[in-house]
């Protein structure tokens, strides 16, 4: 913080509040003041020009400054250090401070004690929101860490009559909303337009005084000014103004109403004056009534008016802020797209609720609107933190955050930790994925370097007895009939030269169909090592004897494979009476 030297009060003092934002403004910048509206903070920082003090509100502020003066030692007890009034700042933030120890540690407020503060210490309550404004705005300048907030009150002699005090802390939630309070009435003060001078509150006028109502009968009427009269009367009921607008012309309709409901009675008070004196007189009673009935009827009519204006108004009040809200909230998303702004609430129409006047409306409406663009703002600067942040981790992996609009409003570190979730989940997930592939790929390159082991045994010299057609041979392909020409066997015709290419009339189509298995050509050529004996266009050809070469090295392959998979489960036995498997 940095101190400023200056007299509280001082033209210099003026002078040096009027270019900062100020702890005592802070209060009436939220809308929460109970002694300035936000909008005449805003007239006045924009003109510069304050409302001259009176002679009972100097007195006022005299009889605060004392009763500081007085309580000040009794703080210094509480707080163990002596205080010093000061002013300081912290860049645009100004604050006037009752008492600060040296350090700047603790700070000192103090009030005069009212009926409000008693309630509220009697109960234990939290303070008044418009009180913690102003401490909070207080050590957002200091940097205290606490403040003594104290009210007393004092005799004239300087004896202590009553005394109240607790320590406020920091409150993080409060401040920032200070902080973006002051941000948008920075923003409104660049477009706001100061209206014309406040009059005084409205005093209705009623239509003119009539004459007073004179009727004298003794069996007739003997005297009477009834047609003067109801002249008047009816000349002033219709010169009543219908059209209501302004703050005024309410005021006007609502006595106009009382002077309309005093005529009636007026005018009910002299036929029973008349009754008394004769039993009926038929003119005067139809001109007593036509009177009191222009003068009901317009009552009515005007009642009726006043309270559907004011409705009438009350929502274009509402209306005007809601689209002024609308328009705002529009703004702030063009900037976080493609990230949606939550939602922000504002009760307007529970801001005007038991408002009487128009101009308190517009007020009370202005402080809900400048607390909901507050609120704006500042979701809008926690989305565009969060989408930056999301930028920044998110490259290559947006299809991590679908869902983010879903997120993205939340508080920036509640979010980062979402972000950094969501990374760290689907990292765990590709390891595994990757080891999963891995123990996939190393199972099946052990299934083939087990095939391979397997077909090497197969085409080693170890003899297997086999048999077919009368022919015998081994396992090896040197000596496999697979693999050469057909040789005549006992009784059998001898081959021609071209017995070969002519006995070559099954494809592997057809063997394929005769075992009812799909076998593919390099699976005949490089596991069960049969070479076809011919070829027709794309068509491979194989021999009778092959075909019966084909079905004896399937079983030899599958009692291999059967062999190698049922090792060290002790299933299995090798030999027999006639060497088989």
């Amino acid at each position: 913080m940095e101190t400023v030297t200056l007299a509280q009060g001082s033209p210099e003092w003026l002078a040096h509040r009027a270019k900062h934002f100020n702890a005592s403004d802070a209060p009436a910048m939220l809308g929460l003041s109970p002694h300035k509206t936000r909008r005449q903070l805003l007239a006045e920082v924009r003109t510069g020009i304050t409302p001259e003090v009176d002679a009972a509100t100097q007195r006022r502020f005299n009889n605060g400054h004392r009763l500081e003066a007085l309580a000040r030692p009794l703080a210094e007890t509480i707080v163990g250090e002596p205080l010093y009034p000061v002013t300081g700042t912290n860049g645009r933030y100004s604050a006037s401070f009752d008492g600060l120890t040296l350090g700047e540690e603790t700070g000192f407020e103090h009030k005069a004690l009212n009926a409000e503060l008693r309630a509220v210490f009697a109960s234990d309550a939290e303070l008044p929101l418009h009180y913690r404004v102003q401490v909070e705005h207080q050590m957002l300048v200091s940097g205290a860490g606490r403040i003594l907030f104290m009210a007393s009150d004092w005799d004239a002699a300087g004896t202590l009559i009553e005394e109240v005090h607790r320590f406020i802390e920091p409150d993080p939630a409060l401040r920032q909303r200070i902080v973006d309070g002051w941000e948008r009435f920075a923003a409104d003060l660049q477009h706001f337009e100061p209206a014309p001078a406040t009059p005084a509150a409205p005093v209705g006028e009623a239509p003119e005084t009539l004459p007073a109502l004179r009727i004298d009968v003794e069996g007739r009427v003997i005297a009477s000014n009834l047609i003067a009269f109801r002249e008047t009367a009816i000349a002033a009921i219709r010169t009543v103004n219908r059209e209501l607008t302004t703050d005024q012309h309410f005021a006007d309709a609502e006595l106009s109403v009382k002077w309309c409901r005093e005529v009636e009675t007026r005018i009910e008070a002299a036929k029973i004056h008349a009754l008394s004196q004769t039993a009926s007189i038929d003119e005067l009673f139809q001109t007593l009534d036509d009177i009191a009935a222009e003068s009901r009827r317009v009552r009515l009519d005007l009642e009726r008016l006043v309270k559907a204006r004011k409705d009438e108004i009350r929502a274009q009040i509402v209306l005007d802020a809601q689209r002024a809200l609308a328009k705002h909230m529009t703004q702030l998303a063009a900037e976080t797209e493609p990230h949606a702004l939550p939602p922000v609430a504002a009760d307007f129409a529970g801001a005007i609720k038991g408002k009487r006047s128009l101009a308190a409306m517009h007020d009370a409406v202005d402080a809900a609107l400048a607390g909901a663009k507050i609120a704006a703002d500042a979701a809008a600067r926690v989305v565009r933190t969060n989408a930056a942040l999301l930028r920044e981790r998110a490259a290559g992996r947006d299809f991590l955050f679908h869902d983010a609009n879903q997120y993205v409003g939340r508080q920036p570190a509640e979010f980062a930790e979402w972000v950094e979730m969501r990374i760290e989940r689907h990292r765990l997930a590709e390891e595994s994925r990757i080891a999963r592939e891995r123990a996939a790929i190393e199972a099946a390159s052990q299934r083939l370097a087990e095939s391979a082991a397997a077909a090497a045994t197969l085409q080693a010299p170890t003899p297997v007895r086999a048999t077919t057609d009368g022919y015998s041979y081994t396992s090896a392909r040197a000596d496999h009939p697979a693999f050469a020409p057909p040789t005549a066997g006992p009784g059998a015709p001898a081959a021609t030269p071209n017995e070969t290419d002519q006995g070559a009339a099954l494809s592997l189509g057809d063997i394929n169909a005769r075992l009812g298995i799909t076998m593919s050509a390099a699976f005949v050529a490089h596991t069960l090592g049969i070479t076809p004996a011919g070829k027709a266009r794309r068509a491979l050809l194989f021999t009778e004897r092959q075909f019966a070469a084909v079905c004896q090295m399937l079983i030899a392959h599958a009692e291999a494979v059967r062999m190698r998979h049922s090792e060290g489960t002790g299933t299995h036995r090798i030999g027999g009476t006639n060497g088989n498997r």
